[in-house]
């Protein structure tokens, strides 16, 4: 069962200003409630994503991130690759 795009925007939208008044009234680092809305936020996005994929053979230039752990691995990388230098003989 497909979902209609437009249907799948609006819940996206709805997740997005959720976050916004989550993250507005946060109560520190680790706020389940921001915390929930992230996911929330994450999940109508894929939705979404998918849905317009099967309605037009479309997607977002954006991507869900799975693991903090691998922004901070390419940060990493690509502080190493700053930190080499190429030296001729």
């Amino acid at each position: 069962m497909s979902i209609d795009p437009r249907v799948a925007l609006q819940s996206l939208t709805t997740a997005l200003e959720e976050h916004l008044i989550a993250a507005s009234a946060r109560r520190g680092d680790g706020d389940p409630t921001v915390e929930a809305a992230f996911f929330a936020v994450a999940d109508a996005f894929e939705v979404y994503d998918d849905s317009l994929y099967e309605a037009y053979g479309e997607v977002t230039p954006l991507e869900v991130i799975d693991d903090v752990e691998e922004i901070d691995e390419e940060e990493d990388s690509e502080d190493e690759d700053e930190d080499l230098e190429i030296v001729e003989d």
